[in-house]
This record gives structure tokens, sequence and C-alpha cells, in this order.
């Protein structure tokens, strides 16, 4: 015999009534089931997607930050090789660096400003890695230090239209991890910048002069260029927002407020520190310590590996604590280091302070990007591109303050980097005492 077909029309009510009674046993065990999986850890499909597309997107930024910065983290070394070239001094590095950050400060603004407008972030990304190596190999080409200048400025800012496109979709995709995703994607660029480019361009510069060097060093940007190719179109933004003039002035008048002035002021003396400090120390371990180029890239790498590894530590840390006492202490005690730093002239303590006040600099940078980020909370690559542009364009201007000042005594560079870091400390508390007496549109985020 056939098996009947169920109709609820057959069944009584009194059977209905029984079969319903045994169902919701079945129906309570299986939502407690689904409970405990929650409980333990064990993501639905959905949310398993959700982490590995995020994690995708985490790896894949950050190994697209360290080519990108490898590149332009070559200047730090390549600036005295080229003034070596030429037969100039101290004055001359630090003004290559500071129109490299200046170059830098003018393209993050328009940066983000299209990664605001645009879902497609993955093609803006391809961009920047062939603007990167096809800026630098150029400046390998030409004549003279100005066209040399103007070309390494030219590959500088490809390299700075990656940071707002790529930040803003990290804090815009996960924007309850904002300072450890931050400081993953910066450590990226650190483990590019400061460790990567200065050995490898320190092993180049032994055996070639630096534009054979430079050139050599483009081949991974080209190669993540071609990568991208295919890469690219699965990064896409989260929203697209329209920047219009009305937003835009909204955006800047946070930061036209007196919180976000003496933000600004903070950001810019905090990285004058930091530029103060990197743009001499070839400088120094090659002109006061007699290291050969090779040796000194190598300890200009290890004196950064410390505040690479910790970005993501301390970045998650303040997400839990809050910002203001990670970044006040870490400035507080990188003043004194840089301080140690210009009055030691044995080697060793030197280093010792040296290494200590670069690592702490190098480490806050991702916190002061998520508090900027929480200041105007909202258009994230904007703003972004407005914090890189007061990081890394006006900031920059501390190469140029130490090259300067290189000229009379190499020492006096590390002594106002302590300078800059004192006051970038005195205006953040200026800053906090202000948004205790004023609301702005986001709480400081002390919670």
């Amino acid at each position: 015999m056939g098996s009947q077909e169920f109709s609820p029309s057959r069944l009584s009510r009194p059977d209905l009534e029984i079969q319903f009674r045994q169902a919701v046993p079945l129906i309570n065990s299986a939502s407690k089931m689904e409970d405990a999986n929650s409980q333990s850890g064990l993501a639905v499909p959905e949310e398993s997607g959700i982490a590995r597309n995020n994690r995708f997107l985490l790896g894949t930024l950050a190994a697209g930050h360290l080519v990108n910065d490898w590149v332009a983290g070559t200047i730090w070394l390549v600036a005295p090789a080229i003034a070596a070239s030429m037969g100039l001094g101290p004055a001359e590095v630090g003004l290559i660096i500071a129109i490299n950050g200046i170059a830098a400060g003018f393209t993050y603004v328009p940066a983000g400003i299209i990664a605001d407008r645009t879902r497609n972030s993955g093609l803006l990304m391809l961009i920047s890695f062939w603007w990167v190596a096809i800026g630098y190999f150029l400046s390998t080409l030409v004549p003279g230090f100005w066209l040399i200048t103007l070309f390494l400025a030219i590959g500088n800012m490809g390299d700075a239209f990656w940071h707002p496109v790529a930040t803003g979709v990290l804090v815009k995709t996960m924007p309850k991890r904002r300072a450890q995703v931050l400081g993953i994607h910066a450590m990226g660029g650190s483990v590019g910048a400061e460790i990567l480019a200065p050995i490898s361009i320190g092993v180049l510069l032994t055996y070639f002069d630096w534009q054979s060097s430079l050139q050599i060093i483009t081949i991974p940007a080209f190669l993540m260029g071609l990568l991208f190719i295919v890469m690219g179109p699965r990064i896409t933004s989260v929203s697209r927002q329209s920047i219009r003039k009305e937003k835009l002035a909204q955006v800047m008048q946070v930061w036209l407020t007196h919180r976000g002035l003496m933000m600004i002021g903070m950001m810019v003396l905090y990285n004058m520190s930091l530029f103060a400090i990197l743009s001499m120390t070839p400088l120094t371990l090659q002109q006061r310590y007699e290291m050969s180029v090779f040796n000194s890239s190598v300890l200009f790498a290890s004196m950064l590996v410390i505040g690479t590894l910790f970005q993501p530590f301390i970045g998650k840390l303040s997400d839990m604590v809050g910002r203001s006492q990670p970044i006040i202490m870490t400035l507080l005690f990188s003043t004194v280091f840089a301080a140690g730093a210009a009055w030691f002239e044995a080697f060793i303590p030197f280093m010792i302070a040296l290494i200590c006040a670069v690592s702490l600099l190098t480490a806050v940078r991702p916190i002061i990007l998520a508090t900027a980020v929480e200041l105007s909370e909202q258009s994230e690559s904007t703003t972004l591109g407005v914090v890189f542009s007061v990081l890394d364009g006006v900031g920059a201007l501390g190469a140029l303050a130490a090259g300067l000042a290189g000229e009379i005594d190499l020492t006096l560079a590390f002594f106002m980097a302590a300078v800059f870091s004192i006051f970038s400390i005195v205006l953040y508390l200026a800053s906090l005492a202000s948004s205790k007496g004023k609301k702005c549109q986001v709480a400081f985020d002390d919670r």
C-alpha cells in the first residue's frame, strides 16, 4: 500500500495537541544546542564567512602596505646616499625627506575623498602600486638634485594615496576593532618601511650606486601591481558615501574646534619628533661612529622592531582601556629617551636610548590614528586623509629642522625630537581639557 500524504485536516484536535507537546521539547533542545555552540565559539556559517573575509582583507592590506612602504621607506638611506654622491650635507638630506613628506601631505585628503566616494577600493590600491613603482624608478633616470627630489616625491605620493584608502576600508569593515586593525595594518607598513627597506637598500648600496639599488627595490611594487589585477576586484568598501562640499565642511569643522586644533598640533609635534630622529640616525651612525652603510642600515632596522611588533598589542590595549593613558605615557617616556640619545656620546647608551625612543614613537601611532577617527566619527577615509596630511605633510618638517640643526651638531637633532615630543603631550592634555568642557560629535573614547 502506498503511503498517504500527511494532512493536518486528518488529525483531530487532541491529536494536534499531542503532536505540538511532542514538538516543543525538540525545538527547545535545538535552541539550547545552538546557544551552546554560540557560547563555545562555534560560529554560524554566515559569521564564519565574515571572519574569513575580514582575515583576507586584513592580511591582504597589511601585505600591500608592506610592499608600498618598502619602496618608500628606502628614503631614509637613499637620501644620505644621494647627498654623498653630490657632496651635500645634513640640510639637503633633511630637505629631501621633508619635500617627500609635504608631497604626501597634498595627496592624503584627495585620496580620502575619492575613497569615500567609491566602492571599488581595490582599483584604487592597484593604482597606488604602479604609481609608487613608476615614480621611484623614474627618479633614478633624471639628472640633478631638484629633479631627483621631485620624482622621489611623486613616487611617495603614490604610497601616500594607499593609506587613507586602505585604512578607511578597515575601520569601516571592523569598526569595533579600530585600533587593533590599524595596528596590524601599521605593522605591515613598519615591517616594509623600517625593517625590509633599510636592510635591503643597505645591502644593495654596498655593491651598487643608489640609482641601481632603487631600481631593484621597485620590483616588489611592480609585482604587487600585477597581483592586484586579480585580487583588487575582491576588495570593496562597506558603503559608498557621496562627499559633498557641505559634508566635507562638516568634517573640517570638527578639526577647527579648539579641541580639533589641539589634536592637530599634537599630531604635528609627535611626527616631527619621529621624523627628526629617523632622518638623522643614519648620518649619525655613519659620521659620528664611522659605521658602514650596511651596518648602519641593520641598526636602523633593528631599533624599529620592538615598536613594530607592539603596534597591534598596544592598539588592542587602548581599545579596552581608552586612548589617553597609553598616549600620554608613551610620549612621556619617548621624550626622556630622546633626550638621553642627545645626552649620551658613548655608543651603547646612545643606542639604548635611541631604540627606546623610536620604538615608543612607532608603537603609539595606531592609537593616535584611532583617536582621530573617533573625533570625527564620519567619512573615515576623508578623516584619515586629513590625519595623514597632518602627520606626514606638516610633521615631515621635523626632518628639515633636524637637518638644519645637524649642520651645527647632529646631537641637536635628537634634542629637538625630545622638545617636540614633550610639547605634543602639552597639546594633547589641552585637547582633553577642551573635551571635558564641550560636547563634540562623538565622545573621546576614554571608556
